[in-house]
């Protein structure tokens, strides 16, 4: 069964479809549940005869396998590509590896093509583009013969435009067909009401070349040292302190729902295997890890979403677009600090299951940038964010690691998905910049504050 919001959007979708308009634009707070929009919409666009094949792009394996699931179970068919399927699920950073074969096979269907988490790919029609946004520009917005664009943060770090999104003429502003945001959401009960909890320290001593300086807080230091934050996210006693604060919430949430789990985003592979240790050895819990050099991380993803362990450790891999319900709890350590990166990462403890008076907690430290966006948390999207530089030309940010080798037809062999480019994002640049070694451990430590902020707190739920 559909929720409101999204049988509104799907018959304002079709409607547009009816007309001499093929393409529509949503933007859905993550955790919504974008994924089951678009495939009621296929299936629609499907019954009545107006469509003979879906395509899907999306920016990672991981979430693209969660939407040939969903596609399977909405259109009662195969959605992997292969003979008699109706569609395919592939990603961004496949477009470009897609041979002839797949083309004519868009130019001569009726295609529904369906892009998640647009903002990826940048592009506008005077040749700002990206490497995926000219893809996208030159290969498909042509052929399709409908296109649906969502996104649950519809900006990008850089403030281009993002392709296929239409901006108000001169000052930019973004325009959507469909908006449901946070607060509609929560008041709705489709997504959880968060709770953020800044972390700070009021007793900092940072020690260089044998000179010593205190600090009341943690952004204090930062400003007036040279100090990174990375030298917080890998201090021990903080790291210690964070993870203790989010087992305790995860322990008080598992009485009322046993398989709650939480989720902490670590800064890299390397800082990853030391908080996987704490939680194990100094908290006693349960814990996964799954990060791009792991094997078979989807599969990791999956027998974590379908089992009681508490904790998983991911490393770029659960960021967006990952529909693991029972996370409820996460602890930010990651050391990237855009506002679409911090709120794709609270969107993944706040999807409903079931539960009534939920909550979703978030611990972080009390860095500006993350002071900031949990302070803007209950705007959909924020003011700076509005607007698109419609001027600057850029280059694409992401580099392979690893090339497909085999033919990628819609219907060629379905078993080639696994076969797909894993690309590292913007989000995922900075795990090899800085490694545990580079770091001193110059911080010393005194009484730990911390302030909670409770977004939409007055709703009624």
């Amino acid at each position: 069964m559909l929720r409101y919001w999204q049988d509104e959007c799907s018959d304002r979708a079709l409607e547009k479809y009816s007309t001499v308009h093929n393409h529509f634009f949503c933007q859905a707070t993550p955790g919504a549940g974008k994924t089951v929009l678009a495939a009621n919409i296929a299936s629609r666009l499907l019954q009545n005869d107006m469509i003979d094949l879906v395509l899907c792009f999306s920016p990672s394996l991981t979430v693209a396998d969660g939407i040939k699931k969903t596609f399977s179970k909405t259109l009662k068919c195969s959605f992997n590509g292969g003979l008699g399927a109706i569609g395919r699920s592939l990603t961004y950073q496949s477009i470009q590896f897609l041979d002839n074969e797949f083309w004519e096979s868009l130019s001569n269907f009726r295609v529904f093509v369906v892009f998640d988490e647009i903002h990826h790919c940048s592009g506008s029609e005077t040749g700002i583009t990206n490497a995926w946004g000219q893809q996208i520009l030159t290969k498909i917005q042509g052929l399709a013969t409908y296109t649906l664009a969502m996104s649950g943060t519809p900006w990008r770090s850089d403030s281009l435009p993002i392709v296929m999104a239409q901006y108000s003429d001169p000052d930019g502003k973004l325009l959507v067909d469909y908006q449901y945001s946070l607060k509609q959401a929560i008041a709705d009960k489709v997504c959880r009401s968060p709770r953020i909890v800044l972390v700070d320290n009021e007793h900092l001593t940072v020690t260089n070349d044998d000179e010593k300086q205190s600090f009341s807080s943690i952004l204090e230091m930062l400003k007036q040292t040279k100090t990174s934050y990375q030298s917080v996210l890998h201090n021990k006693e903080a790291m210690e302190h964070l993870l203790g604060l989010g087992c305790k919430k995860l322990t008080e949430l598992r009485r009322l729902t046993h398989d709650a789990g939480g989720l902490v985003v670590a800064s890299s592979v390397e800082h990853a295997l030391i908080i996987k240790k704490v939680l194990s050895e100094k908290y006693t819990q349960t814990v996964s890890i799954v990060s791009y050099r792991h094997e078979e991380p989807l599969a990791r993803i999956d027998q974590f979403r379908n089992d009681d362990t508490q904790w998983i450790v991911s490393v770029g891999m659960i960021s967006e677009g990952t529909d693991i319900p029972r996370l409820q709890v996460c602890c930010h350590m990651s050391a990237v600090k855009t506002e679409l990166y911090f709120r794709q990462v609270l969107g993944r403890i706040l999807r409903v299951n079931g539960e009534e008076n939920q909550h979703s907690w978030l611990f972080t430290f009390a860095e500006q940038s993350l002071i900031e966006f949990s302070e803007q948390i209950e705007l959909d999207i924020p003011t700076s964010c509005m607007f698109a530089n419609m001027t600057t030309p850029i280059e694409c940010n992401v580099k392979p690691l690893a090339k497909i080798s085999s033919t990628q037809s819609l219907y060629g062999n379905g078993n080639n998905s696994s076969s797909q480019v894993e690309w590292v994002s913007e989000h995922q640049n900075h795990t090899n910049v800085q490694t545990l070694s580079d770091i001193r451990d110059e911080i010393k430590l005194g009484s730990f504050k911390q302030r909670v902020i409770a977004a939409f707190s007055g709703l009624n739920r």
